[in-house]
């Protein structure tokens, strides 16, 4: 496993992370256990999670299972991993604990802190742009809990360019703690943030942590154009994802990949890390799992050190 410096700040973390979404939702205590543990065994260091995750799927599911379910497991090894986790998403139904308002951050990071079972989280991570509340005032809030030892490092998550712009920009006008990164989609399918996001993060020096590097699957090679979709397998059952992914403009391009791939004796899922973490500025890819051999699949398939001229040539392939 390798390890890089988040954006500019000082934290290290491994190249590939652990996205924790499936915890408490998809998988129970034990399997989540066993993937955690796997994890370690591997190198990760960086686990990544969120205070809404765990909330659809196996019975008992809820908002917040996957914090719990991490700080059940974590025990002695916090000190060895960066823990990140996520605010600002609905927590309830009538939808008034969400936000980045001084008094919700607050109550947000104490309850994270409580469900997690520790007394610092190392990245948090606002889930989403606040409309209604002044970014000075989310920022002064995050700031406060950086003097304040609760957090170590802060950072942003589905945030437009201009929307991290003006963070950074209020940041350092008003000497607060600023954000250390983004994490947003990208992948070999989901180019979005290549337009304006990726720039505007090389301009601030912020570090990328691409969710759903694998299109929710359609990256993997296990699923094949007009053939029967593989059972219990996310596209199979998650109909929204299935009709985001699997598309006409899609196939082509997976089949190409999928032909790139093989010809250089490499499969599919070390195509999708490896340019990623050729990318600037990816620091760490957070990929999910289910499965023991999941982890240990993802762990060793971000080593591929793609040439200029294969980076070109798999630009042509997904334009």
């Amino acid at each position: 496993m390798d390890y890089r410096t988040l954006g500019r700040s000082g934290l290290q973390v491994s190249t590939i992370g652990l996205g924790c979404n499936n915890f408490g939702g998809r998988i129970d205590l034990e399997a989540s256990r066993a993937v955690v543990h796997a994890a370690f065994d591997v190198g990760i260091t960086l686990f990544d999670t969120a205070d809404v995750y765990g909330a659809v799927g196996i019975a008992g599911a809820h908002k917040g299972a996957s914090e719990e379910i991490l700080g059940q497991i974590i025990g002695p090894k916090r000190k060895d991993i960066v823990l990140a986790t996520k605010f600002a998403m609905p927590m309830d139904e009538a939808e008034t604990l969400k936000g980045a308002s001084r008094r919700y951050i607050v109550r947000a990071v104490e309850d994270s802190l409580t469900r997690l079972k520790t007394d610092y989280i190392d990245l948090y991570q606002q889930h989403r742009y606040d409309t209604k509340t002044p970014l000075e005032e989310s920022m002064s809030a995050l700031d406060d809990l950086v003097r304040s030892g609760k957090v170590r490092y802060v950072g942003c998550s589905n945030f437009a360019s201009w929307q991290v712009a003006d963070a950074m920009w209020t940041a350092d006008d008003r000497h607060l703690t600023p954000f250390v990164s983004c994490q947003d989609e990208l992948s070999l399918l989901v180019r979005d943030a290549d337009k304006e996001l990726l720039p505007a993060m090389d301009r601030f020096g912020l570090g990328l942590l691409p969710y759903f590097p694998l299109a929710s699957g359609m990256l993997t090679g296990k699923y094949q154009r007009n053939a029967v979709m593989p059972e219990g397998a996310r596209l199979t059952n998650t109909a929204r994802l299935a009709d985001r992914y699997l598309t006409d403009g899609n196939w082509p391009k997976v089949e190409k990949l999928a032909d790139f791939a093989k010809a250089r004796g490499r499969t599919m899922v070390e195509l999708a890390f490896s340019w990623l973490l050729c990318r600037s500025p990816v620091a760490s890819v957070i990929a999910g799992a289910t499965k023991i051999d999941q982890v240990a699949e993802n762990a060793k398939s971000g080593g591929w050190k793609l040439t200029a001229e294969e980076m070109a040539e798999i630009d042509t392939l997904t334009a």
